[in-house]
């Protein structure tokens, strides 16, 4: 029985931290038997029992434990956001394809994430800084509509004690924000990276996406060593029922990593 047919395994949350008012990371643990393992970059159907399931990235992986964070904006996502240690979810996976950071051993590193889309590049983040020998440079840009929204805080401080290189900016700034306004693109400049030797992971909004990815390509970055991370509704996780369709791709099945040779003429189709 492959994954996307078996039933939910029962995970316990274990650890709880809330992010903004509507997010909050959740650590789980097998109840029962784990699944088989995961990679960074491939997401689980994770199931609010007596609601339904969907898609969560994982935003950290420790032996048998996944972290999700997750943001509350419908039904599932909600009731999601509100258990608490000692609680019991249902998760199905490993589910679609990772970052493969290792291909990018050597070079410098660009981490550019939009909103949300910083969950499942945390896992990009924390897997160079633990062998920070193998890789160049690591770079990681943030951009959130307004500071209330920004993700992992006090981790993000953390990273850069650590030897990355972290630069953030809102849309929206508040009366406290000190930092920087616009959007991510506008970091850019001051990320240090040799753009012919360097590997971009990009996650956000599509919008953010084409902008950053088109960017790179024009500062010298080659086209395949850009990862995309392309989010669509998804329902199955199989490839069977069509939701997540992006031209031939099925983001569930062929996703939601991609390189932006493959995602970049895609995303420059007009939907109707």
């Amino acid at each position: 029985m492959t994954a996307g047919f078996a039933l939910p395994s029962p995970y316990r949350v274990v650890e709880r931290t809330d992010d903004t008012l509507n997010t909050a990371t959740i650590v789980l643990e097998p109840a029962s038997s784990a699944l088989p393992p995961f990679s960074p970059g491939q997401f689980a159907m994770v199931y609010a029992f007596g609601v339904g399931d969907i898609p969560v990235s994982v935003s950290g992986i420790h032996g048998h434990r996944l972290t999700h964070t997750i943001r509350a904006v419908g039904a599932i996502s909600s009731a999601l956001h509100t258990v608490r240690p000692g609680q019991v979810v249902g998760v199905r996976g490993p589910f679609g394809t990772g970052w493969g950071l290792p291909r990018s051993r050597g070079r410098d590193l660009l981490v550019v994430a939009g909103g949300i889309g910083l969950a499942p590049l945390r896992t990009v983040v924390l897997e160079a800084l633990a062998e920070p020998e193998s890789y160049g440079r690591l770079n990681v840009l943030v951009g959130a509509r307004a500071p209330g929204e920004l993700l992992y805080t006090a981790q993000t401080r953390s990273w850069q004690a650590a030897g990355a290189r972290v630069l953030i900016t809102v849309d929206q700034p508040d009366e406290a924000w000190t930092g920087d306004v616009g959007v991510v693109t506008t970091l850019l400049d001051r990320a240090t990276f040799e753009p012919k030797e360097t590997a971009a992971f990009l996650c956000g909004p599509e919008v953010m996406i084409r902008a950053t990815a088109r960017d790179l390509v024009h500062r010298g970055v080659p086209a395949d060593r850009i990862r995309v991370a392309l989010e669509r509704t998804m329902h199955c996780g199989t490839g069977h029922c069509g939701h997540c369709q992006l031209g031939p791709l099925l983001l569930c099945r062929d996703g939601p990593v991609v390189s932006w040779t493959r995602a970049g003429p895609l995303l420059a189709v007009r939907e109707l």
